[in-house]
């Protein structure tokens, strides 16, 4: 391909994800743990049916009222049943895994540091009285529903990460209401497919009942057929594994599903309760167990905030982003700028701390609420919990 050509946006995409259909699937680097997730469900399922089918044969050849009765137990109801409970599983396990978990747009430039500070002669001469280093804070403080949160500066992605958006380093990418990077999926786990991961854990573990269920009702059934432990148990060898092989994978199954049923309940993120994050203060999104899973199963998914076909110019694509760590000069831009302009204003150093508590009375109150917190201009408005405070969208890049 020509270098001086646009691209597409997946193809010069700075994260770790791998793209398929040109772009329309996204998934993470591991998706070949997606094949081995998918054999793990797939193999005792079609091992089941088959064991299912068989019985039906032979309960069809075999006209006795024994083999009629076994055939109760293992028919074509148990097989149809068997047979959708494993589709559904495999729809939700491909739909969490190839779908933007929710991944918000880098920056390929800090904050500015001019749209952050009024320009008022009182505030320039504040801040030209110091040094010529400029930083920026590590953190910032937001309202939500009338509770302080602190966000962090993402060095990676050049933003200011949402509230409950954390970057993955496996994916190399900030995500909204991250959860974890689930191995078995290959995939992040986020606002965007967290309902269907739990769809997915929950039907499996579904799955390893009935299957483990169905395999002990086959054992008991077929007990006077053969007339020892010994001959049932070799006869009905498939059962026998499948029982074990089932009652091993819904301990683990199974108890993810009861885990994240009681995130649900209490609107964490594993990330967030892995890191005790409410055990001292309130949670502000916890808005009651019916609520909570209202907003989670009955609410619209919002749109990804990344368009990954569009086309994007060659110069943009292919620019190094300017990645500084927090607390670096970044004076150089500002000034840049200025000179353009014909109009050089040399900005001082500002080095607070996470808390603002460095920065004077009147800085605060020429500011107002206009900090360098900075949300891409595509994110749809929060929805767990009203943020207040000034949030200005970044520049098209």
């Amino acid at each position: 391909m020509d270098a001086t050509q646009p691209r597409r946006l997946y193809q010069v995409w700075k994260g770790s994800n791998r793209f398929f259909c040109g772009g329309k699937l996204i998934f993470g680097p591991d998706v070949a743990s997606l094949l081995i997730s998918a054999l793990l469900i797939a193999g005792p399922s079609v091992a089941f049916c088959s064991q299912v089918i068989s019985k039906i044969s032979t309960s069809g050849k075999n006209g006795s009222w024994r083999d009629r009765d076994q055939a109760h137990i293992l028919g074509f109801p148990a097989l149809i049943v068997a047979i959708a409970i494993t589709v559904l599983d495999l729809i939700f396990l491909f739909l969490t895994s190839s779908r933007d978990p929710g991944i918000i747009p880098r920056n390929t430039q800090p904050p500015d540091l001019e749209e952050a500070f009024d320009r008022t002669a009182q505030s320039m001469e504040w801040v030209n009285g110091i040094t010529h280093h400029v930083q920026l804070p590590r953190t910032k403080e937001l309202t939500v529903n009338g509770f302080s949160v602190k966000v962090k500066f993402c060095d990676t992605c050049l933003l200011y990460r949402p509230p409950r958006a954390s970057h993955c380093s496996i994916c190399n990418n900030c995500v909204q209401r991250f959860d974890h990077h689930c191995p078995w999926v290959g995939q992040c786990i986020g606002l965007r497919n967290y309902r269907f991961f739990y769809l997915f854990i929950s039907s499996s573990t579904f799955l390893c009942i009935y299957v483990f269920t169905f395999s002990w009702l086959n054992i008991i059934g077929r007990k006077g057929h053969y007339g020892s432990i010994w001959k049932l148990m070799w006869g009905e060898i498939l059962s026998l594994f499948l029982i074990t092989y089932t009652f091993i994978a819904v301990w683990f199954v199974g108890g993810l599903t009861i885990f994240h049923t009681y995130l649900i309940c209490t609107n964490q993120t594993t990330y967030e309760n892995f890191r005790y994050r409410y055990e001292t203060k309130v949670n502000p999104y916890d808005k009651g167990i019916f609520r909570n899973f209202k907003s989670l199963f009955f609410s619209r998914i919002p749109p990804s905030m990344n368009n990954f076909r569009s086309w994007v110019p060659t110069e943009s694509a292919e620019a190094v982003p300017l990645t500084p760590k927090v607390g670096t000069d970044i004076t150089s831009h500002i000034e840049k700028i200025d000179m353009e302009m014909g109009n050089k204003v040399s900005i001082g150093s500002i080095t607070p701390d996470p808390d603002f508590g460095g920065f004077s009375d009147d800085l605060k109150k020429n500011r107002h609420d206009r900090d360098l917190l900075q949300f891409p201009t595509l994110q749809e408005p929060f929805t767990e919990g009203v943020v207040t405070g000034r949030a200005p969208g970044l520049k098209k890049q």
